[in-house]
């Protein structure tokens, strides 16, 4: 495979650069601040939309489709939306270039737009737009509508996956008839990721509130599931969000109720992004590559033949077929890597970069004894075991590889998290073993700022669930009646 990939504990950053690259998941495009996924990075991303779109499905919601480009003056409808997107906003002014007569392609004045259009940096507005016009009786209530589709927020430092200036997600937004059913819906929604991410990432999350600076704009509450990075880092992992009545006041969407009164209706919307390809990366891989949880694997058994002849070759390949036949009845995902273009020795490292779950070797002697050697991605361990039950075996063993990731990563954030109750202590921790840092805050937005000013630690969340505790606050010594996490962040 040539020359290896940093190490994560030389350069965290340039590790993971490399990494996405090496293992064939995206590499940045001509566009500058956007990515290309590429075939093995999209084959994990098309898992983790198969099993969240299942998810989805399975609490209620049906998928549309709305538009890529949003009138300008929707946005200007709800304040707080528009000023948390305006530096974000890509504007289409013009609808068609021409030569200007020398070779030069120019834009045409004369097709200049009446109104300028949003390229969709998220979709509330065109959405609540849409809305007005389906909703007219608390019988056209709940709306549960889940979108898959691209947007676009100009940002100015990208790193693939984790921020780029386009990106693949969903959003969901809802309608509801009453405030209890939306913050209901907030609440399920918030629940379906942090499963997603616990059984199908192996990822732990904390699963919290935002303080008001760190709410989705145009939102009354925002809920959140934040994970930890293997650099101490946390990351924002998915978001579901209480619009309150904010966006149905803003575009007059109202009902009329069962007692016949004239209502806003109550709305939600969520998402979650191609930043969890960036989250899976950095949650469990090592120096070797990916280390990718079997549920999530494209291929979760890669059988790789050694042989000197042609019949050692052809009896690999009838075992191989029986296998492979066998796997299929299991819905397990094999690859057969018969390539004789490549040594026994580059395609170990090669799908050990690419984090398959499961390497099966067959050799000659194998042939005689029955036997295969079996190793274990995550461990980086091997045995020599029977054939017979093979398959068995390793569906266990994929369940049992899913489960230790996750084990493993828990485990890291149990060790990361640290409870403090002093601002010196605070930054100590901070600097030296970084992670999750639980503290008293104030409740201010005035406190919260100067901590994030002076150590660039924010807020990630408050648990939900959080347990009363009285305390003081680190900076200002103000009462607390409980705990919020800190940490530094993607």
């Amino acid at each position: 495979m040539g020359k290896g990939i940093t190490s994560r504990t030389e350069d965290y950053s340039q590790w993971y650069n490399e990494l996405v690259d090496k293992a064939d998941l995206a590499e940045h495009s001509a566009v500058r601040g956007c990515m290309v996924i590429k075939p093995y990075g999209f084959a994990i991303w098309e898992k983790m939309q198969a099993a969240l779109d299942k998810m989805f499905k399975d609490t209620g919601h049906s998928n549309a489709y709305f538009p890529l480009f949003i009138p300008k003056s929707f946005f200007s409808k709800e304040a707080s939306h528009v000023e948390g997107f305006a530096t974000e906003c890509a504007v289409v002014t013009h609808y068609r270039l021409k030569n200007d007569g020398t070779g030069n392609i120019v834009v045409d004045e004369e097709a200049k737009l009446e109104e300028e259009l949003i390229v969709r940096p998220t979709s509330e507005t065109i959405i609540w737009n849409t809305y007005r016009g389906w909703i007219e009786s608390y019988r056209d209530l709940p709306i549960l509508v889940n979108q898959w589709a691209n947007v676009v927020r100009w940002e100015m430092r990208t790193r693939l996956f984790l921020r780029t200036a386009e990106f693949l997600w969903q959003e969901g937004h809802t309608a509801h008839a009453t405030q209890a059913e939306a913050i209901a819906e907030a609440e399920q929604m918030l629940d379906v990721y942090a499963t997603f991410a616990e059984q199908w990432m192996a990822m732990p999350v904390v699963r919290g509130r935002k303080t008001e600076t760190e709410r989705f704009a145009g939102a009354v509450d925002t809920y959140c599931i934040e994970a930890l990075m293997q650099d101490g880092k946390a990351l924002q992992a998915g978001t579901s969000h209480f619009l309150g009545q904010n966006f149905a006041k803003a575009f007059d969407v109202k009902f009329t109720s069962k007692e016949g009164k004239l209502e806003h209706v109550w709305a939600t919307s969520w998402g979650v992004s191609t930043r969890l390809m960036g989250a899976l990366i950095m949650a469990h891989s090592d120096d070797a590559g990916l280390v990718l949880p079997p549920m999530l694997a494209p291929i979760q058994v890669v059988i790789v033949p050694i042989y000197k002849t042609e019949e050692e070759r052809q009896e690999i390949n009838l075992l191989v077929d029986e296998l492979m036949a066998a796997g299929k009845q299991k819905d397990i995902s094999m690859k057969f890597d018969d390539r004789d273009t490549h040594r026994p020795g580059f395609k170990f490292a090669e799908w050990e970069l690419k984090g398959v779950p499961v390497r099966l070797t067959v050799g000659a002697r194998d042939l005689k004894n029955g036997t295969v050697e079996i190793a274990r991605r995550d461990q980086r361990t091997k045995e020599t075991v029977s054939k017979e039950g093979l398959i068995d075996r390793i569906e266990t063993l994929l369940a049992d590889i899913q489960e230790s990731i996750f084990d493993t990563a828990k485990t890291f954030q149990m060790e990361k998290t640290t409870e403090v109750d002093s601002y010196e202590e605070f930054k100590e921790v901070l600097e030296n073993k970084g992670g999750f840092i639980s503290a008293h805050w104030d409740g201010t937005v005035e406190t919260e700022k100067q901590i994030k000013e002076e150590t660039k630690a924010t807020i990630r969340c408050i648990p939900i669930n959080n347990k009363q505790e009285l305390g003081t606050c680190i900076v200002t010594g103000k009462p607390s009646t409980q705990r919020v996490l800190f940490a530094k962040a993607y």
